[in-house]
């Protein structure tokens, strides 16, 4: 018995039925434009299409910003000062003497003096001071008394670098010593050398130092005189045309910068007064004014 093909060419096929349109919805006016109009050649268009697209996109990105919020305004000047009045309640500012200490810390070198024990032959320390390089080099300026009779000198860098160091130049009227480290840094910076000529009293100044060997240390004062003599414990000589300063100093800032509030040096500090003899501050420090330490090294005066 033959059997019916399950599928066969469409030339074979009739015709379909025709399909009944009793229970389909009755089609308006609008409804049958619109058809119309999506079926029609505009659509075909790739301009139009993509003018449709855009435009939409524009809506929704605008819908969006509607609904984080208002649409952002172009900042002022009124803004933009409350920003930084905001930030600089908030934020602190580092303080003038500690801007003036980072300035001149790169600068400030620690140094120690040793003998070497008859004894066993091994170095002992004998002094420990403070230094600070004015020519990048690795000339530094510090006291003589911090140096005077060692027989061996180091030096310590900010960076930690540890060397020795020869004496090359003295200037024992103003207790000044220049030292040639042996070996530098690379990035070695020198400090700013500054004329005391409109220095005044009540200046503000910070001393850097190495007291009792600690260090680097920063004290805040301001300059209490010009012009002062000191005489030395000892009795040896007699200093002159000094800078008074109330910036606590102690053993070890011998020799040491001291600074204004911009980090520039006016002075080398040298000695402390203290009537009682026990080598501790009482408020009164002298500085011999960097001019007098240049010539040591013979950088011209300002």
């Amino acid at each position: 018995m033959r059997r019916s093909a399950l599928y066969s060419s469409s030339r074979s096929q009739t015709a379909p039925p025709p399909v009944s349109t009793d229970d389909a919805p009755p089609q308006t006016g609008r409804m049958i434009r619109l058809r119309r109009w999506l079926a029609g050649p505009a659509w075909t268009d790739p301009r139009l299409l993509w003018g449709f697209i855009s435009a939409l996109g524009i809506v929704t990105a605008l819908s969006l910003i509607l609904l984080a919020g208002q649409v952002p305004r172009a900042l002022t000047q009124k803004d933009i000062d409350a920003a930084v009045l905001k930030t600089l309640e908030t934020v602190p500012l580092p303080s003038k003497a500690a801007k003036a200490f980072e300035a001149i810390a790169p600068s400030v070198v620690r140094v120690t003096g040793f003998d070497t024990d008859k004894k066993t032959g091994e170095l002992v320390q004998r002094s420990v001071g403070t230094g600070v390089v004015i020519v990048d080099k690795g000339i530094i300026l510090t006291n003589l008394h911090v140096v005077q009779g060692a027989s061996v000198i180091r030096i310590e860098f900010r960076d930690g670098l540890e060397t020795t160091a020869s004496v090359t130049g003295v200037q024992p009227e103003n207790d000044l010593a220049v030292l040639q480290a042996h070996k530098i840094p690379d990035d070695l910076n020198a400090a700013t050398l500054r004329s005391t000529a409109d220095l005044l009293p009540g200046d503000e100044v910070v001393a850097v130092g190495f007291p009792f060997g600690i260090g680097p240390s920063a004290s805040a004062g301001v300059v209490s005189g010009l012009g002062r003599s000191f005489r030395s414990p000892e009795g040896q000589h007699e200093m002159r045309n000094l800078i008074q300063f109330d910036a606590a100093a102690n053993p070890g800032n011998s020799g040491g910068p001291l600074v204004t509030m911009d980090g520039q040096v006016v002075g080398i500090v040298t000695a402390i007064y203290n009537p009682s003899q026990q080598r501790t501050f009482i408020g009164i420090g002298f500085a011999v004014p960097i001019e007098n330490a240049a010539s040591a090294v013979g950088i011209p005066p300002f």
